[in-house]
């Protein structure tokens, strides 16, 4: 199945609907900066890779409406750049891509024809790169996969989180073009099911064996001796390697260290935020209680209280490894990790 999950064509910036799946696949227009806001922070485009995109190609956006109103300039692209920014503080890549966009224009602001095709080529070289990026992680990441796999995943790390074929999902993509033979079992992923709506469903479609289980339900598998290697994305990593991902990812990380199972996160070397030291300082999202309550169709009037980080940090003493488009970094993690990069 080759899927688009950010599609720009003729000034138009379109998104698949995530919210949507997997009862319908739609594409939705995003013809303004509040509209890419919204998307984002409402969960229509997730996934840490695909928000950094969706953000480069919305400032564009932004840009070419202010242009339209003679109000182009440094003060208005700054502003825009820092909501942009706060929409959904724990995925650095959102950051990256913002400064990004920002830097390659910074000379350009007294010529707005220049500065708009900067901005254009900018946003395109980063949807090009992640694509690129997204092969070289599965390519790398295959190595590390057996010829009979049993693997376990947490919310979704595919096409629909990225702007190619996925982090955690692109080394199954990868192995399975390789004909070894893999079967994958999808972590639910609660409060918002993105691994029961999306991954199953983006695995299903490019016919990669699937069996979708609650997220309690992966401890009784590991037991069983049922998993042989678990692989997740990352919304951030710290400079020593902890990783901060999906809620629920830390406990599969403990479970998989218990039970002497690979852990390995696949993300791409932007998501690493060097101006951390450690996990504890990543920013966590805190989403409403009625991702929680409604689920269970819980009147918010009834006042309960509700705990919903949105993500947890897993310590680097914990992964195996961090698959990256630049190689694998391996134990010691935080020494490695380094050395890679630099």
């Amino acid at each position: 199945m080759n899927l688009e999950t950010i599609v720009f064509e003729n000034k138009s910036l379109r998104i698949i609907d995530q919210t949507q799946l997997p009862v319908n696949l739609e594409y939705i227009e995003l013809p303004a900066l509040e509209d890419v806001i919204s998307a984002i922070k409402k969960l229509k485009v997730r996934g840490a890779p695909a928000i950094g995109v969706t953000a480069a190609w919305g400032l564009y956006i932004h840009a070419l409406n202010l242009h339209s109103t003679n109000s182009l300039n440094s003060e208005n692209m700054n502003i825009a750049a820092r909501e942009l920014i706060s929409s959904r503080p724990t995925a650095v890549n959102l950051k990256w891509a913002v400064d990004r966009m920002l830097a390659a224009v910074k000379e350009y602001f007294n010529d707005s024809g220049k500065l708009l095709e900067k901005l254009k080529q900018e946003a395109a070289k980063i949807h090009a790169g992640d694509k690129e990026t997204c092969s070289q992680i599965g390519g790398h990441g295959s190595t590390i996969v057996p010829a009979e796999a049993e693997i376990l995943t947490h919310c979704n790390a595919g096409s629909l989180a990225t702007g190619g074929m996925g982090t955690a999902l692109s080394v199954i993509y990868k192995s399975a073009e390789q004909k070894k033979k893999v079967h994958v079992y999808a972590d639910e992923t609660r409060p918002l099911g993105q691994g029961a709506r999306i991954t199953y469903w983006e695995l299903e479609k490019n016919n990669i064996p699937v069996t979708l289980i609650c997220d309690s339900m992966a401890a009784a598998l590991m037991q069983q001796k049922k998993i042989n290697l678990i692989i997740v994305g990352a919304d951030r990593i710290t400079g020593n390697g902890d990783t901060a991902n999906k809620i629920g990812t830390y406990s599969l990380a403990v479970l998989a260290d218990y039970h002497k199972i690979p852990f390995y996160v696949a993300a791409p070397v932007s998501t690493i935020d060097f101006s951390l030291d450690c996990g504890s300082k990543i920013p966590i999202e805190h989403r409403d209680a009625g991702e929680i309550l409604d689920f269970w169709n819980m009147p918010k009037e009834a006042d309960f209280n509700v705990f919903n980080p949105a993500f947890d940090v897993t310590p680097h003493d914990l992964i195996t490894g961090i698959i990256t488009e630049k190689g694998i970094i391996t134990k010691p993690i935080n020494t490695n990790l380094n050395n890679l990069i630099n």
